[in-house]
């Protein structure tokens, strides 16, 4: 089936970007690059976030706008249950990822990042029941805790 030409034209305006152009297709403002300050501050908030040894040194990384960063600092083996509960909340799930994968994560977090909807089953649910599964919970056929061992 042929396009037709007036059609195949717009498709073409759509699809067009050259390397030149650094702007997203849905914004019209160039992609900003990072300053060399910007990169420092960066890689210094990257080694505090790995450095910290204390909930009060790594609170601060609850809210820093860089998700890898965020990342990192719950992979820190000193983060305590309680901090990593908080950074269980963050919107990306990679930063949520490492949060199961810390061994200090308390069982409260992992059933609290278990979903029920099958719908909206992604890899947080999938880790936090693998990580829940070692720990020795059983689950059912609905992919849901048979029982909450929360006791």
């Amino acid at each position: 089936m042929a396009i037709p030409k007036a059609q195949a034209s717009r498709l073409m305006l759509c699809c067009k970007s050259s390397p030149e152009d650094r702007t997203s297709h849905f914004s019209e403002k160039p992609m900003a690059k990072k300053t060399p300050e910007q990169k420092a501050a960066e890689q210094k908030r990257y080694i505090a976030a790995c450095g910290a040894a204390s909930t009060a040194e790594l609170e601060p990384f609850l809210t820093d706008p860089n998700q890898a960063i965020r990342a990192t600092a719950a992979m820190n083996p000193d983060a305590d249950a309680d901090i990593l509960d908080r950074f269980a909340n963050d919107k990306f799930w990679g930063v949520r990822v490492e949060v199961i994968r810390n061994t200090n994560v308390g069982k409260h977090t992992l059933f609290r990042l278990l979903e029920k909807d099958t719908s909206k089953r992604g890899v947080v649910h999938h880790e936090a029941r693998a990580k829940l599964e070692q720990l020795g919970v059983a689950f059912g056929v609905d992919g849901m805790p048979s029982d909450s061992g929360e006791a």
